[in-house]
């Protein structure tokens, strides 16, 4: 698949092909789903916690005798049924971590790209090297770049580039940076458009190719 290379402005400087091992590959839609769910899941902190009986305060003694009150039995105030009892059936402490094969990420992470691809939801761009660190120069770029849609700009290292896209797109409410490295579904899909440098585009080749 040949896809137009733009410049900053948004104009036309040259065609590059996307590989068809990556962007071309059959869309899986399970197991997109399959490595969204994980992640959302191992995104859960699990410190969630309620109190059981035996970790309530009072309780010490029989609230009222056996028999002959005309009341039902109890045996403690640190019972479910009473104001400020233990509670029972509740959340505690636990992980919500998923496991999923490398494998079966990476192809998930193809079948993501595919469909964007399909959609002309990828941009590549000749360098993301903006002369300045400002919103407003990021927000021009992208705006000639994706116009009103929403972007993901994916970049290929930690470098002066990076800092810089990093820092001037930190406040734009429609676009964000990534490394190439941490490509996921959940951002791929969230996403109208996936913005990458030709460098990255070597880089996720790297990865996934």
């Amino acid at each position: 698949m040949k896809v137009d290379v733009l410049n900053l402005e948004g104009k036309k400087v040259s065609e590059a092909e996307l590989p068809a091992a990556i962007f071309e590959v059959p869309i899986n839609v399970d197991l997109m789903h399959q490595a969204y769910v994980r992640q959302m899941a191992n995104a859960r902190l699990g410190t969630h916690e309620t109190k059981v009986r035996g970790e309530v305060a009072g309780g010490g003694a029989k609230p009222w005798k056996q028999k002959g009150t005309g009341r039902a039995r109890q045996g403690s105030r640190r019972a479910a049924q009473w104001v400020g009892g233990g509670r029972i059936h509740t959340p505690h402490p636990r992980s919500y971590e998923q496991r999923m094969p490398k494998k079966m990420r990476k192809a998930a992470l193809r079948s993501a790209l595919s469909t964007k691809a399909a959609s002309s939801g990828v941009i590549l761009v000749e360098d993301l090297d903006i002369p300045e660190t400002k919103t407003r120069v990021m927000a021009t770029a992208i705006s000639s770049l994706a116009g009103k849609s929403t972007a993901l700009i994916v970049m290929p290292a930690k470098d002066q580039a990076y800092d810089k896209v990093m820092r001037s797109a930190d406040n734009l409410a429609d676009a964000k940076v990534l490394l190439v490295d941490y490509l996921n579904v959940r951002d791929l899909l969230g996403f109208d458009k996936v913005i990458l440098p030709l460098k990255a585009l070597d880089a996720l080749v790297a990865n996934l190719g």
